[in-house]
């Protein structure tokens, strides 16, 4: 007599299951590889390199989320102070200001990963699942509410005292731009556009289709959006599907790069490749010159890789997944190619290893003291693959001249409290119409203001 056909399944699902937990267990306590390097070893235009340390389980260090009270708030910079514009949002990630100094507010996380996807494999089910249970420790497991919520500062005291559903039913909204009267919008998988009147406060029109951007998977899903002064021109950030192309390269095809998009015709080219996860973006004021913040790979040491700033080259390649700060060799990624590799440029200025920078913007003048008037704020989402942690913090990077030109500078802290919790973790920046910086913050579920403590 033949054995039941369920025993083996049942048998299956708790060796798989006592396996991932096993490997959630590991992961969870971390293992005993920890940095070497002093931060600043890892910053500004030369950074540090260490040797690559693959270790048999990676490092696993995240800060778990536990939010604000109700009072509490970052830590700003002296000569700055911080007020909530806006509390008790739901999974905030980037902030657009209009120009009648309404914010938008993408409300949004990844999108459902589609069926039959490439990294469906057994091993890769048991590190998904793992990894999934990171993730949620770190706040970033919530449904996404795919949605962008409108906040009013009426009467300039920091505080909105509107705050109205801008729109819905979008697919992970995250980068915004406003090119005259069309608002266009970044999904996970698609750009859009609607039709906007300055002063609104919801929009009823359906989203247009301007170009399908690159989905599936999703490993990175955050889109962001940027116009060119002229509005002719848009800049779309796609991340990769994969740490080092474990998925394969099909499932790479136009990711990891920065794509020009026609604001009329919705026609696209790349316009620079080999960049990991870019995320934000800004002109510079001084130049012109499109700049972008890089998270890099992950898994081979606290000590590697440096996130990056760096100006996008129109037709460069930075690397990823075959290279990494211009000619180092990653000897994981198969097949290796010789060919891309030399043509790997590097990039302007390391921010730290893991630190994971999402939000970038220009500083203004006109909003903030004068040794923060010329140079670019960024939002640091905080590590998960480093011991000691990094990141967790708003930065500012002087510029003169169009170049970077001097060490990172902290302009918001506090968001990990002294038992390594987070209370936030800061995702876009921007600068509201006074000049002010607004930082979103997906975990602390709010929109911070940063301004000067004493207004001129």
């Amino acid at each position: 007599m033949k054995a039941p056909q369920q025993a083996p399944t049942r048998m299956g699902a708790s060796i798989w299951q006592l396996s991932a937990l096993a490997i959630a267990a590991a992961l969870l306590a971390g293992c005993g590889e920890a940095a070497k390097l002093a931060p600043e070893a890892t910053t500004g235009p030369r950074p540090q390199l260490a040797e690559p340390n693959k270790t048999l389980i990676p490092t696993v260090n995240v800060a778990p989320a536990v939010g604000w009270t109700d009072t509490a708030a970052p830590t700003p910079a002296e000569g700055l102070r911080v007020t909530a514009l806006a509390r008790g949002l739901e999974h905030p990630r980037w902030v657009y200001t209009l120009p009648n100094g309404d914010v938008l507010v993408a409300e949004s996380n990844k999108p459902p990963k589609p069926g039959g996807s490439s990294d469906d494999g057994p091993v890769a089910k048991i590190r998904n699942w793992v990894m999934g249970k990171v993730m949620a420790r770190a706040g970033a497991g919530v449904p996404s509410p795919n949605r962008i919520t409108l906040l009013r500062d009426a009467d300039g005291d920091g505080v909105a005292e509107v705050r109205q559903v801008f729109m819905t039913n979008l697919m992970s909204p995250y980068g915004m731009a406003l090119v005259g009267n069309e608002l266009f919008i970044a999904n996970a998988d698609a750009l859009v556009k609607v039709p906007y009147t300055e002063g609104e406060t919801s929009v009823k029109a359906n989203p247009t289709l301007v170009t399908q951007l690159p989905a599936g998977i999703n490993h990175h899903w955050t889109k962001n959006v940027i116009a060119n002064a002229d509005g002719t021109k848009l800049y779309v950030t796609v991340g990769s599907n994969s740490n080092i192309g474990e998925n394969g390269l099909a499932a790479e095809e136009g990711r990891a790069a920065i794509w020009e998009v026609d604001a009329k015709s919705g026609e696209k080219r790349l316009f620079a490749s080999g960049l990991r996860n870019p995320n934000g973006m800004g002109w510079d004021p001084d130049t012109n010159v499109l700049w972008t913040v890089v998270n890099e790979r992950d898994e081979i040491g606290s000590d590697l890789v440096p996130d990056y700033l760096t100006s996008v080259k129109e037709g460069a390649f930075y690397g990823w997944p075959w290279t990494y700060y211009g000619g180092i060799v990653d000897a994981r990624v198969t097949p290796q190619n010789p060919e891309m590799a030399a043509k790997a440029i590097a990039p302007d200025y390391a921010l730290g290893s893991h630190v994971a920078p999402l939000g970038l913007v220009f500083s203004h003048a006109r909003g903030m003291p004068p040794e923060f008037a010329s140079g670019v704020f960024i939002g640091e989402h905080g590590s998960w693959n480093r011991k000691p942690k990094s990141g967790y913090k708003v930065v500012f990077v002087p510029f003169i001249g169009g170049r970077p030109s001097g060490p990172p500078v902290d302009i918001l802290t506090g968001f990990l409290t002294a038992d390594e919790k987070a209370q936030g973790r800061p995702v876009g920046v921007a600068l509201d119409k006074s000049g002010a910086l607004l930082v979103a913050d997906d975990v602390g579920n709010a929109v911070w203001r940063v301004s000067r403590a004493k207004p001129q």
